[in-house]
């Protein structure tokens, strides 16, 4: 109880401090939002683990990866922060709503496919700008092992801008070095429920793995791209004889397409389904603080208010 409280706290102190990192231009942005994230983790007990990370890159970038829990988004942002994709409905709600515009989030209409490709040059402008956008291309979370199908959609937008794709692969281990899918979010879990079984687990280390760019040009279009990094992807997931350790996991033997959950999801997809955002911002830096502190604390927040 007393971590959940911690990460309460550290939640609110990031949807206070939001707007002032977005403001002022000369803050670290990219340093707080990791300090902030990795903070937040560490509260609920999770130690962040990056594997292969390269460094400081110029340029923009895609960030893709596969989808687990809503631990995720905070992950990506622990090690890489960049513009995170949200669905509409986010932007309208109280306090996060304005938060996640602040700090440009890229909202996706997903019940207008009409609206797609402009969701996908609005995607292409930011990384033309040289910012990174990080997706989650599943369009769902599944439990770790098992995935869905990368959907090609948003990868035409580093086609259009001509910046590499950089793959993520997410696991979750327990102290003992163990694949875990505690903390994996699929079926009818709920928040709460979630939560509790993340602090539960002693010594949770979550792996953020970085697999070889992919550059748009050695592909014939954004099938073939998206398929390539769903291959590596893949091939770093957690084994097949993982325990089940989360309700819905035995769900993946057997996977089926379920609506996203929440606005960490990102991809075209069935009204409900998760989120994919981009936006403006007035300078690179406090767009990647504003996405990863607002966005952040909307992720977490949307799933205790689906």
């Amino acid at each position: 109880m007393l971590r959940l409280a911690g990460c309460l706290t550290v939640l609110v102190a990031g949807v206070l401090v939001a707007p002032l990192v977005r403001a002022l231009a000369w803050l670290p942005a990219e340093r707080l939002v990791r300090w902030w994230s990795r903070l937040l983790l560490a509260s609920l007990g999770v130690r962040v683990r990056p594997i292969a990370a390269p460094g400081r890159q110029a340029g923009g970038s895609l960030l893709v990866s596969n989808h687990v829990s809503w631990l995720d988004v905070l992950l990506v942002a622990a090690v890489r922060p960049g513009r995170m994709l949200a669905k509409t409905e986010v932007g309208r709600w109280p306090v996060l709503g304005p938060l996640t515009s602040w700090g440009g989030t890229i909202f996706i209409d997903r019940d207008r496919l009409r609206a797609l490709p402009g969701t996908v040059e609005e995607i292409a402008a930011a990384l033309r700008r040289g910012e990174r956008v990080v997706v989650f291309p599943e369009g769902s979370t599944w439990c770790g092992r098992g995935g869905g199908r990368f959907r090609p959609a948003l990868f035409e937008a580093a086609v259009r801008a001509d910046v590499p794709v950089q793959p993520l692969t997410l696991r979750y281990r327990t102290a003992d070095g163990r694949p875990s899918t505690a903390p994996a979010f699929v079926g009818e879990d709920g928040l709460l429920a979630s939560m509790w079984r993340v602090v539960s687990v002693r010594g949770l280390t979550a792996e953020v793995e970085f697999l070889p760019q992919l550059p748009p040009a050695l592909f014939p279009g954004r099938r073939q791209l998206a398929a390539a990094a769903q291959r590596v992807v893949d091939r770093r997931r957690l084994p097949d004889g993982t325990p089940s350790d989360a309700p819905g996991c035995a769900a993946c033997a057997h996977p089926v397409e379920r609506p996203v959950r929440g606005p960490g999801a990102s991809g075209p997809g069935p009204a409900g389904a998760g989120p994919v955002g981009t936006g403006t911002v007035g300078t690179a830096g406090a767009g990647v603080a504003g996405a990863g502190l607002a966005g952040a604390a909307a992720g977490v927040a949307a799933e205790a208010g689906r």
